[in-house]
């Protein structure tokens, strides 16, 4: 696929941008490329490393607000316990 009709990194599902990331990886460690295709390889791997770690930085504040609520959940409930008691 080239460069113009390649996804942009964005457009692509995680798993879909994780095996392109690694199948350049490969060809980068093969040392098979031009120096030319290696530089656009490079480009396209940063700009897909880029995006991937975005979407798990993205991912990590969702859980960590989740988890906040949980345990904001469970501390009123506790509270509520407590006032029901008195």
């Amino acid at each position: 696929m080239s460069e113009d009709t390649r996804p942009a990194p964005e457009n692509l599902t995680f798993r879909q941008g994780m095996a392109e990331l690694e199948r350049i990886v490969a060809q980068l460690e093969g040392n098979s490329l031009e120096l030319e295709d290696s530089l656009a390889a490079y480009e396209r791997g940063v700009a897909l490393l880029r995006d991937l770690r975005g979407r798990l930085d993205g991912a990590q504040q969702k859980v960590d607000v989740l988890m906040g609520e949980l345990e904001q959940d469970a501390t009123d409930e506790e509270i509520d316990t407590t006032l029901h008691k008195a």
